[in-house]
């Protein structure tokens, strides 16, 4: 008795509907695998942003706790006072630091003078190799953070001039100063540093961020 042929494999048809199921299931788990991969991807980007975020206020933070007030001289012999920043300044924050390492025993000073300038969306550390400096000195530039839009900075002068925002520790400082700058029509006066200051940091993707920082007494 001759065997059915329909027993022999398989029709189009069926062909055809195992191909469309496989088809489905290959696209659901290439979906999901995309999916999966670009979450990885943000995780990612999103730590290494938290890191390098960190990392320029760590070293903010570090060099202004360890301001000292020590006026310098500027390359045009000018004298630039132990702090200086704001609008109407050269750079939005200068000031002299002590803490400057010194592992190979360079006949040098611990002092160091940094700034600190926004240019084309990133935050930028100057840091001099000498505090009085000479026409033909040049900075160590190091670039702290990139997608920066705005640098802003201001100072509180006195203890005096503090207004509390209410309940809290909170500071309203809204009327700081905006520019911390030595008055250049009387250069025999003594300009000493403001007790406080507050960064702003305007960032494109994460938005404004303030930290405010207390100077070492003198």
């Amino acid at each position: 008795m001759r065997a059915s042929s329909r027993g022999a494999g398989f029709t189009l048809v069926e062909v055809l509907i195992a191909l469309a199921i496989t088809a489905f299931i290959s696209a659901i788990a290439y979906s999901s695998l995309s999916t999966a991969m670009q979450a990885v991807e943000s995780t990612r980007a999103t730590a290494q942003r938290t890191y390098e975020l960190d990392r320029a206020w760590m070293i903010i933070s570090r060099d202004i706790r360890q301001f000292v007030a020590r006026p310098v001289r500027d390359e045009f012999g000018q004298v630039e006072p132990a702090m200086a920043g704001g609008l109407a300044s050269r750079f939005p924050l200068s000031f002299t630091r002590t803490g400057w390492h010194n592992p190979n025993d360079i006949q040098r000073s611990n002092l160091q003078r940094v700034n600190y300038r926004l240019e084309e969306g990133s935050l930028w550390r100057d840091a001099y190799p000498v505090l009085d400096r000479a026409p033909d000195t040049q900075p160590q530039q190091a670039r702290l953070l990139d997608g920066v839009e705005v640098l802003e900075v201001v100072f509180l002068g006195t203890l005096a001039e503090v207004e509390p925002a209410g309940q809290g520790i909170s500071l309203d400082t809204r009327y700081w100063l905006g520019s911390w700058v030595a008055d250049s029509s009387a250069p025999e006066v003594d300009f000493l540093p403001p007790v406080a200051l507050e960064i702003r940091l305007e960032l494109e993707d994460i938005g404004e961020i303030r930290r405010m920082y207390a100077l070492p007494p003198l």
